[in-house]
C-alpha cells in the first residue's frame, strides 16, 4: 500500500474557503479514478500556512504515477501558480480508530492484514 504526499504554494492571499472550493472543482476526477482508495484535502496551519497538500492512498506505486503525467502538473501549476512536489511513502500500519480502533498491517505488496497489539 502506498501513501502519497503532494504539496504545493496555496495561491497568493487565498484563504481556506478558496482553497477548499478549488479543491471541490477536482473532485469528480478523483472520485472517479477506480485505483485510489482515499484522498486527504489539507491546507497548511503555523508555520507551514500558504501550503496546501493532497495525501493519498494507492494499492501500488504505479497505480499513483499513472495520473501524475505533465498536463496533470501544468493543471496544478495554472491553478497554483507553482509545480508540485510528490513524495512516495510505503504504508506498513494504520490505526483506524474512527472505525472501530482496527489496526490493519500492509506487507511488502501491499497485501493487508489484521495486527492484534501484544
Amino acid at each position: 500500500m502506498i501513501v502519497e504526499l503532494v504539496t504545493f504554494k496555496s495561491p497568493e492571499g487565498w484563504d481556506r474557503g478558496q482553497v477548499l472550493e478549488d479543491a471541490k472543482g477536482v473532485v469528480p476526477k478523483w472520485v472517479a479514478n477506480p485505483d485510489l482508495i482515499r484522498k486527504h484535502f489539507l491546507l497548511g496551519i503555523g508555520e507551514d500556512e500558504g501550503t496546501g497538500a493532497g495525501l493519498y492512498l494507492w494499492p501500488s506505486i504505479e497505480a499513483a504515477k499513472r495520473v501524475r503525467d505533465d498536463a496533470w502538473r501544468e493543471s496544478v501549476r495554472k491553478r497554483t501558480g507553482g509545480y508540485p512536489t510528490i513524495r512516495y511513502f510505503d504504508l506498513l500500519m494504520l490505526i483506524d480508530k474512527e472505525n472501530g480502533s482496527s489496526i490493519t498491517e500492509y506487507d511488502a505488496e501491499g497485501r493487508p492484514a489484521a495486527f492484534e497489539p501484544a
